[in-house]
């Protein structure tokens, strides 16, 4: 019988051979975060149904593992920004087909050279690594993010989020994928802003147009559907997110243009409406995060007696004297008015999930 195998290694060498021996089983893998404690490793290893672990002691048999479908390649936790993660179920040909079509897109050649230093146990991450070995390009992989190690690791490409690409010399990289948060929009020449999450199969809209055989929509709730190649088969609990015609709806707000580029605005949940008006907060966070002495930034909304809602920013800001008047006029330099936001809290570090997002809920 066919299994899932967890991987509870360091991202590595040995990682990515015990990731290949399980594919040559015909088993699939579920890779476990190394930051986790032990007993919620252990929680959801279990909650992913696995039937075997392998950690740095070797591989031990799990009891109450759940047998795997014919063709399943990954089980891959969601980052759970908006809710708790759930297991997600892709296929070897979804994984390919992701592999190829993110490869073309980006020219790739054999003369290229991957850097995976991203969580392995989240899709930007493990996708880097999946596309390598399954398109024959050369793969270095890093436990963690180092700006000095990645610059000096020799790769061409390298999947970052925009924290981390700023703390590089983006020329030492032909092509860097950024997601998993809001892109500035001055990005370097060579960045490619790109838009997926888990159950995509990692990014499949690259600088806004979608990837080979990629199809977008947006319903009349103006919330974003996706049909992809790459799309999951199901969540490991068995539940398949996909309408009858194998779209799914991503959750996220946007629009499409006359020429198909996807512009997302944010999650439909996190929309605040304060005085009767609209405001998205990825493009009051856009903006915020410009100002030189702003680490991250996370903008809410609260309940106002006054406004329905009143917008606030949270701000990680090192070494800086940041005002909220400063702020809003920043804001209002480039949105309407009120979008500015009417509080500001400054902390030391913002909640996030092991893949760099914010965990929103807790400002909620």
């Amino acid at each position: 019988m066919k299994q899932l195998v967890a991987i509870a290694l360091p991202a590595g060498p040995k990682f990515v051979d015990e990731l290949q021996r399980a594919w040559d089983a015909g088993d699939a893998i579920f890779p476990v975060d190394q930051r986790l404690p032990q007993r919620m490793r252990e929680q959801v290893v279990q909650s992913a149904g696995a039937a075997a672990i392998v950690d740095e002691q070797g591989r031990h048999s799990l009891e109450g593992g759940i047998a795997i479908e014919d063709g399943d390649a990954v089980v891959i936790a969601t980052s759970g920004t908006t809710g708790e993660p759930r297991c997600v179920v892709l296929t070897h040909a979804a994984v390919e087909t992701s592999a190829r079509i993110t490869s073309a897109a980006l020219g790739v050649t054999a003369g290229d050279h991957w850097l995976a230093c991203l969580p392995l146990a989240h899709i930007g991450g493990l996708s880097v690594v999946t596309r390598a070995l399954l398109t024959g390009t050369r793969l270095t992989v890093h436990p963690m993010f180092n700006a000095d190690t990645a610059m000096d690791s020799g790769a061409t490409l390298v999947s970052l989020v925009t924290a981390a690409m700023r703390r590089i010399n983006t020329d030492k990289f032909r092509k860097i994928l950024l997601g998993g948060g809001p892109v500035p929009a001055e990005k370097p020449s060579n960045a490619v802003a790109t838009y997926g999450m888990t159950e995509t199969g990692s990014g499949i809209v690259y600088d806004g147009y979608p990837l080979s055989g990629v199809q977008l929509r947006s319903d009349g709730d103006d919330i974003v559907s996706v049909k992809s190649p790459t799309l999951l088969r199901c969540y490991r609990d068995g539940t398949d997110p996909l309408d009858a015609g194998g779209w799914f709806k991503t959750g996220d707000a946007g629009r499409i243009g006359r020429d198909g580029k996807l512009t997302i605005e944010g999650r439909a949940d996190e929309l605040i409406i304060t005085g009767g008006e609209k405001v998205w907060p990825q493009a009051v966070e856009l903006v915020i995060s410009a100002h030189p002495g702003i680490d991250a930034v996370v903008v809410t909304g609260e309940s106002d007696d006054e406004w329905g809602q009143r917008v606030i920013a949270t701000i990680e800001a090192t070494g800086a004297n940041v005002h909220l008047d400063e702020l809003r006029e920043l804001v209002k330099e480039q949105l309407p008015a009120y979008c500015a936001p009417r509080e500001l809290r400054i902390v030391e570090e913002l909640p996030r999930t092991g893949s760099g997002k914010v965990r929103r809920p807790t400002y909620r």
